[in-house]
């Protein structure tokens, strides 16, 4: 049996801000142990991962940030760090919980931006308070689901995140804190990655599709939506998936992206820092996408949208399909930037449903996003009510 935290810490309560999956989750509660660290200097903020690269991306971005000296640590052993398994690109997530757990559960808290790490509870881990922070804001059905009610802590970023967590069952309201999204305060502190160069000015395109193998586009029609940019002059594209699309892609699947790679108007970027700090959505003017979270970042500025219903799939009235209310649903890809040009046209007729999206789906104030975030983890520790200096 895991002792317990009671029996291992010491007066100061001792939170663990955990990376275990890949790097575009860590920008989600980042800024919550920096603000954490900032203003509680009674909690012992901790950061604990399981690669170097997390490691280096963390401590590039704490100093970037002039953060409070914050200790991070790589987990053991090493050669469980060093395992990839059917080309992933992070050790095995259950395993490398599996060896932590008793070092884990000497923790006051785990905070994750994942959900593998509710098995932590069937490994012994028992007192710990167990905080998930979501890494997103989308509608994709799949984040919803049985492991939610694992978490003694559960952000939304907005109301309907709320919402439908609590109306589905996920989470009781008791367990849900709304927070606003943390990851703006870390964008807006830091400067955009550069951004890619093109051969002339044009209207950019970001092409933006998801993993998921069914909802996504890319298997059915990626390689024909970057065939139309590249030969039409009307549009420069950035390309950059969700980052898990090409995550431990075969050599072959890479390589069939060669005859874009030094086209003057198109920009590819499988999993680079632009792709999940905010670049790409900051500086297109218009979304391609499917069911991608990343629309919501996009629409910070309203801006026009285009989405592709690769499967056929009977969306309207489907939650996990909100975002496409935000611009034109196209059911095949024959015409697509003649698409895009009437998504121009018409983006007027959208506008109201961006920012009711955006508003309902963000709930900022006043308060960063980080400090609410991190008021509600110190609110549940024991014996805590304690405020920021």
């Amino acid at each position: 049996m895991i002792q317990s935290r009671a029996e291992t810490r010491g007066s100061r309560a001792r939170v663990c801000f955990l990376y275990i999956a890949q790097t575009h989750q860590i920008l989600h509660s980042l800024p919550i142990a920096i603000a954490m660290a900032r203003g509680w200097p009674d909690i012992d903020v901790e950061i604990a991962a399981t690669s170097q690269e997390h490691l280096d991306y963390v401590r590039g971005l704490l100093g970037a940030l002039g953060a409070p000296p914050i200790a991070s640590r790589l987990l053991p052993p090493t050669w469980l760090r060093n395992l990839r398994l059917r080309g992933a690109v992070t050790p095995p997530k259950a395993l490398m919980l599996a060896a932590n757990a008793r070092k884990l559960g000497r923790f006051d808290a785990i905070v994750t931006p994942e959900r593998t790490t509710a098995l932590l509870r069937k490994l012994g881990v028992k007192d710990s308070l167990l905080v998930y922070t979501q890494h997103g804001a989308g509608d994709r059905g799949g984040p919803f689901e049985a492991r939610l009610r694992t978490f003694d802590l559960v952000m939304a970023a907005g109301p309907k995140q709320r919402d439908r967590m609590i109306d589905e069952g996920w989470v009781t309201p008791g367990a849900c804190a709304m927070v606003g999204y943390p990851k703006f305060d870390i964008i807006d502190a830091l400067p955009p990655s550069p951004l890619p160069v093109f051969d002339q000015a044009r209207p950019v395109v970001l092409y933006n599709p998801h993993f998921h193998p069914t909802l996504g586009s890319w298997t059915r029609w990626g390689r024909r939506v970057l065939e139309q940019f590249a030969d039409d002059r009307r549009y420069n594209l950035i390309f950059a998936p969700h980052i898990r699309l090409f995550e431990g892609a075969d050599p072959k699947t890479v390589e069939a992206l060669a005859p874009f790679v030094d086209h003057p108007r198109i920009h590819l970027d499988l999993g680079g820092p632009a792709a999940i700090d905010m670049t790409y959505t900051r500086a297109a003017d218009i979304y391609l996408g499917d069911v991608s979270s990343q629309v919501y970042e996009f629409l910070r500025t309203p801006k026009p949208c285009l989405f592709l219903n690769a499967e056929g799939v009977a969306w309207e009235g489907d939650e996990s399909f909100h975002h496409w209310r935000y611009g034109p649903v196209l059911d095949g890809v024959d015409g697509l930037l003649d698409a895009v040009g009437s998504a121009r046209r018409t983006h007027g007729d959208y506008v109201e449903a961006q920012e009711h999206g955006f508003a309902e789906s963000f709930d900022l104030q006043e308060t960063p996003s980080s400090t609410r975030a991190a008021q509600a983890i110190i609110d549940r520790l024991p014996k805590s009510n304690r405020r920021p200096k």
